[in-house]
């Protein structure tokens, strides 16, 4: 059931609420150690009936496809598992025709089995006669691996083609085990800015004929990502190389998948990459990963130093590798040389700092790229446009910035007149870095963009009004110390008996409270802007601001027609991801599941007030959850709070209410105070803001 909730993109209680309220649902069909095994298919076929789940019909047929190859993992290794199934989707490509017979289920598994694999190996044999792509990786499995056959026909199917099939495959390489294989897999972020960075597909486009190159090719995931920007194939050609004979195979038959040409790609085996079919216009490559202990910053840069002579005149390079090598300072005088040599050769044409986490298989490992052309405009000549985006996410709309800073950067070089000021980058002179000799390839100030941008011109104006809401808010506070005189809360120490205890269940049963559910709200249908504000458990806990979901009232109307509104005074409350309560004094509010609803009855024999029975229920012992729990510790209903007498009730609810006040007044100064510290430090720090002398207090 747990794999059913993966396979649908779901939790796992939902598996079981579908086994509990749809009586068609799949039956189990076996049982293994004492849990329910279920029949994939059936599974499939009824998700795809109901419409249930969030995967759609594509993504089921391949991930019951991908969870039939799994099942043979006792049989085969996740080596052959790839390997055997990439060559007989290749062998697929190149025949043109189906692999499995449909005469075969006439025959018993065992005869069907050794024909159907008769038949593919002779094929094999027939189309690749020199071994390039599939021959020796179906000769080294016997008759047993006929059912990947089955595997890959069902896979195509849902792919609807042999390549989405193959990138299906490898996009599921961990799940087949094979961790060695996706340890250099860059997040799909990082993909895509490598594509938009060697502008790949605006040159297809402009009827170019390319040659790509990867002289680090392992997998073949960067090629392939430059390769699916483009549907048109015809006029690229592709160069890689790898050391290892297996990767090299892969990315042979990756290629070929992508709608490479046979006589357009050239995959060799080796450390280095010879340029024997054609002259690269695009490198993208990744250095290979060396541990911190073994890691060589000397051959760092050597690996660049080879990029950089594989590209001809107006050709471009991306490369990625160690921040160490590529951006860090340089303790070593021949490291710094070597990278001084590289900068001066006018070759470089950016660097960029990039965030942690890109590479998801080593989170610790702090990569960098460099961009390299050869003959850059004039307008570039002699600088090098230097990044750091290492505290940014790689957001679509950080990707889209820099990489229009670079190819603006590539066009048209250094424009100060006329708006093209990078929006990340910072214009460096090679001499100046060359003096620094070693020094770190890092933006000596923010971009010129963002120190002129409105945000920064406008700051004294912020900043003066951020003071002058302080002003209003000190003044605030002190017409209220004048009008109510200084807090007191007029607690005193009880004397006599303690308060008869009771529960929120009583409560709840003796009709002094009412609790109300939540609702189910689709995603899609929460936007910033709208009538009714929604709370959910991220607004209770105070994880989100109130007010920053919302939800279009004619959306309600026609989506939601058994909705009901929240009341002014209302309780909010969710017990997960921990307790929350907020009382939501405005009402016409919507309350997302699993947050519920806690309504006070006035008309009650001993009424409670909403700011009353949160502060208790908040206070309540046992409302804390060990971490390592899946559920509460207990339900709300059995929290225990004190049953107070009502004129109690009544000065305690003044009581808080004349604390929310203060605090208000309180939390305005202090987010003005906030406000004004904030603008001032980020103004200093960029150095676009100065203090004036006379009107700063405490000058000693």
């Amino acid at each position: 059931m747990s794999e059913i909730a993966a396979f649908a993109r779901v939790k796992r209680p939902v598996v079981s609420t579908w086994r509990r309220r749809y009586p068609d649902f799949p039956g189990a069909v076996s049982e293994n150690a004492g849990r329910p095994q279920f029949d994939g298919a059936q599974v499939a076929e009824w998700l795809i009936a109901s419409g249930l789940g969030n995967a759609d019909a594509t993504e089921l047929r391949s991930e019951l496809a991908l969870f039939g190859i799994g099942a043979l993992r006792a049989r085969f290794t996740p080596w052959q598992l790839v390997e055997t199934l990439g060559s007989l989707l290749s062998l697929r490509r190149l025949d043109g025709r189906p692999l499995a017979d449909r005469f075969e289920a006439s025959q018993s598994e065992a005869d069907a089995d050794g024909a159907l694999w008769s038949a593919v190996l002779r094929r094999a044999e027939r189309i690749d006669m020199e071994d390039e792509f599939v021959l020796r990786e179906l000769r080294s499995v016997d008759a047993t691996a006929a059912p990947l056959a089955r595997l890959a026909e069902d896979l195509v199917e849902a792919a609807y083609d042999e390549r989405g099939a193959y990138e299906w495959l490898l996009a599921s390489r961990s799940r087949l085990g094979l961790d060695s294989l996706a340890a250099d897999a860059v997040a799909p972020e990082l993909r895509s800015l490598l594509t938009q960075l060697t502008d790949f597909h605006v040159r297809l486009e402009r009827g170019e004929s390319l040659t790509l190159a990867d002289p680090h090719a392992r997998a073949g995931d960067l090629l392939a990502a430059l390769l699916g920007e483009a549907e048109d194939h015809e006029r690229v050609t592709v160069l890689a190389a790898d050391p290892d004979e297996r990767l090299a195979r892969i990315t042979r038959r990756r290629l070929l998948l992508s709608g490479v040409g046979e006589l357009d790609l050239d995959v060799q085996t080796g450390p280095d990459l010879e340029e024997r079919l054609a002259d690269p216009d695009l490198v993208v490559t990744q250095l290979p990963y060396r541990p911190g202990e073994d890691r060589s910053i000397l051959a760092a840069l050597a690996g660049i130093e080879h990029v950089a002579d594989l590209l001809r005149p107006g050709c471009t390079a991306v490369v990625l590798g160690p921040a160490d090598a590529l951006v860090d300072e340089l303790k070593g005088t021949e490291e710094s040389q070597l990278r001084s040599a590289l900068l001066r050769s006018n070759v470089v044409e950016s660097v960029i700092a990039l965030p942690g986490g890109v590479l998801p298989f080593r989170p610790g490992y702090r990569p960098a790229l460099w961009t390299l052309t050869r003959d850059p405009v004039p307008a570039a000549e002699g600088k090098v446009l230097l990044v750091d985006i290492s505290s940014e996410p790689l957001t679509e709309a950080v990707r889209m910035w820099l990489a229009e800073d670079v190819l603006l950067w590539r066009a048209e070089g250094f424009r100060a007149l006329d708006g093209h000021d990078p929006r990340y980058g910072r214009s460096v002179p090679v001499a100046d870095l060359d003096r620094a000799f070693g020094g770190p390839l890092t933006p000596p100030a923010p971009p010129a963009s963002a120190i002129w941008s409105s945000k920064v011109t406008e700051r004294p104006a912020l900043i003066a009004e951020a003071e002058a809401r302080l002003e209003r808010a000190t003044a605030d506070a002190r017409t209220y110390e004048e009008e109510h005189g200084p807090y007191r809360g007029g607690v005193l120490r009880r004397v006599g008996r303690l308060p008869q205890r009771t529960s929120l269940g009583k409560l709840i049963a003796g009709r002094r409270v009412t609790r109300l559910p939540g609702h189910r709200v689709d995603e899609r249908h929460i936007a910033e802007e709208g009538h009714h504000v929604v709370l959910g458990p991220e607004e209770i806990t105070g994880r989100r601001a109130v007010g920053t979901r919302r939800i279009d009232r004619l959306v309600l109307a026609t989506a939601y027609d058994r909705l009901a509104l929240t009341e002014p005074g209302d309780v909010v409350y969710t017990l997960a991801p921990r307790l929350g309560l907020y009382v939501d004094h405005d009402g016409f509010a919507v309350v997302a599941f699993p947050a519920r609803i806690l309504r006070v009855n006035p008309a009650a024999g001993r009424p409670l007030t909403p700011r009353v029975l949160a502060a208790l229920l908040g206070a309540a012992r046992g409302t804390a959850r060990s971490p390592s729990a899946v559920r509460p510790a207990r339900r709300i209903e059995d929290y225990q709070l004190p049953d107070l007498d009502p004129d109690e009730v009544a000065r305690f609810d003044a009581l808080l209410s004349k604390t929310e006040r203060r605090e208000r007044l309180l939390r305005a100064q202090a987010d003005a105070l906030a406000e004004a510290r904030r603008l001032t430090v980020a103004g200093l720090a960029d150095g676009t803001l100065t203090l004036d002398d006379t009107r700063t207090p405490n000058r000693t």
